[in-house]
């Protein structure tokens, strides 16, 4: 049986998560997360360049008849998804090995996905001419363009060591790494008594 791998799936900027992994837990399994980090990385990449367009199924297959290559309709499609990118942009940053941003330069080069009015997503990435699906996804801007952006910028910008991306690509600042980590402020105790009294009150008036 051919087992899936889905690149849209939470666990899939895997590549990159493994490769955060090997730096920052520092044990005997360090090597094994970032040779994990670059084979799944590596694998994203080979869906692109396997599609007529350049451009990643939103999931693909390994069996006997396909390798990194999608088989079902609605596994064909290219909905403007970051998280291959984002495996390139800390892949970058971790190991400065330049195939990753010369991976993230192809798929920006793509003009299949650029339309009058922004971009759209593909019906089918194994088309030379595919037809759009005239939908621009919101994390096409707050994601990908942001990962794609961050990993031709110098490394000061976000640095890694001070900030961290959550799964929506917000950068939350490091507890102990950067100044502008600022502890949460308590929320204030209610007052039972004040609140039962409010209630009270509220009962009244509405009487």
């Amino acid at each position: 049986m051919g087992a899936d791998y889905r690149p849209f799936d939470p666990s899939h900027p895997s590549g990159g998560m493994f490769a955060l992994a090997s730096t920052t837990m520092e044990n005997s399994l360090s090597a094994r997360y970032m040779d994990v980090a670059r084979q799944l990385t590596h694998t994203c990449h080979e869906s692109y360049v396997r599609s007529d367009t350049k451009l990643g199924p939103e999931a693909f297959r390994f069996s006997g008849a396909a390798e990194a290559r999608a088989q079902k309709s609605n596994e064909k499609v290219y909905l403007l998804r970051p998280e291959t990118f984002e495996s390139y942009f800390i892949m970058w940053r971790l190991t400065k090995e330049q195939k990753y941003r010369d991976w993230g330069w192809e798929a920006v080069q793509r003009k299949h996905c650029r339309v009058e009015g922004g971009y759209t997503g593909l019906m089918n990435v194994y088309h030379k001419h595919p037809q759009g699906d005239d939908v621009q996804q919101s994390f096409f801007l707050a994601e990908t363009l942001k990962y794609l952006y961050l990993l031709f910028a110098d490394d000061s910008l976000l640095s890694l060591d001070e900030w961290v991306l959550n799964t929506e690509a917000h950068p939350l600042p490091i507890r102990g790494a950067n100044p502008l980590y600022r502890a949460a402020t308590p929320a204030p105790k209610l007052d039972a008594h004040a609140g039962a009294g409010a209630d009270a009150d509220a009962d009244d008036n509405a009487l």
